[in-house]
């Protein structure tokens, strides 16, 4: 699909291309943690809405709070001050429309087999049979490609493989929103190429709702439709983007390149004038 850079606008009024109501809304959000040393203030009073089947990133360099802001969206993390609210409910713990899944390989219990990680929070959290388990198990497994390694452990497994497998886990819980934290991060280039690929081909299938991270200005306009960017210490709101128009054949192009500029100039640049 050809990319037309005049399309990388501000978004007005938050929302751009959302095929459905609002799903997560984050108000004045401001969150902080403590570390041995002082009390660090990770986001600054960010507001943000994401919409039924937005693909939607949070971008920004380290110190951002951008990870610190999708633990929050878990439920994992209590704002300081602000909300954040699930279909106009408030989050007050984790909760299972919500998954997330971490760039670590190690998120598989190493004693189950790949079947037995996939189908084993479907009777815990979900209530299913075992017999019902399994086949939802199978059907995501085989969206993903690895049908073929239900019996396989997780230590038989390549880093993208595993990947893989934590996101048919996640997918078959059908989470109203499925929270992925830089999970390609500690893929090699031409991996993290295809697990890109194959996350938009499962999008494309399934419709699902993502909150996404990363440092990454190309993948954020690959992988999203809408992008938050974040400056960093603390992390505060610089800008919503609209990038539905990129995909994986758009990177070499001088139009993506004029998009990726864009970016960095709004996050480091103009910040640095401020």
């Amino acid at each position: 699909m050809a990319a037309n850079p005049h399309l990388l606008y501000p978004v007005e009024g938050g929302r751009a291309a959302a095929t459905s109501g609002k799903l997560l809304s984050a108000r004045n959000v401001t969150l902080e943690y403590r570390t041995p040393e002082r009390l660090v203030r990770a986001t600054h009073d960010v507001s943000f809405d994401v919409y039924g089947a937005d693909r939607f990133v949070l971008l920004g360099p380290s110190g951002c709070g951008k990870s610190t802001l999708l633990k929050a969206v878990a439920g994992f993390i209590e704002p300081v001050t602000g909300s954040i609210e699930i279909d106009g409910e408030r989050v007050t713990g984790p909760g299972a429309d919500r998954i997330v899944v971490f760039q670590e390989f190690d998120q598989l219990p190493p004693w189950k087999t790949v079947l037995q990680n996939v189908a084993f929070p479907l009777r815990v959290a979900r209530k299913l049979s075992r017999a019902e388990a399994r086949e939802r198990a199978l059907h995501f497994l085989d969206k993903v490609g690895l049908a073929r390694f239900a019996d396989a452990y997780p230590h038989t497994l390549s880093g993208g493989m595993k990947q893989r497998v934590a996101i048919a886990r996640a997918l078959a819980m059908q989470p109203r929103v499925l929270l992925m934290d830089e999970p390609f991060a500690a893929l090699d280039a031409l991996t993290r190429r295809r697990m890109q690929e194959e996350l938009l081909r499962l999008w494309s299938d399934e419709r699902f709702t993502l909150l996404f991270v990363t440092h990454s200005i190309e993948e954020a306009l690959i992988v999203g439709n809408r992008i938050l960017l974040l400056t960093p210490h603390p992390g505060r709101v610089r800008a919503e983007l609209n990038s539905h128009q990129y995909s994986q054949e758009s990177v070499g192009r001088g139009e993506f390149q004029q998009s990726v500029a864009r970016i960095h100039r709004l996050l480091f640049e103009e910040e640095a004038t401020r």
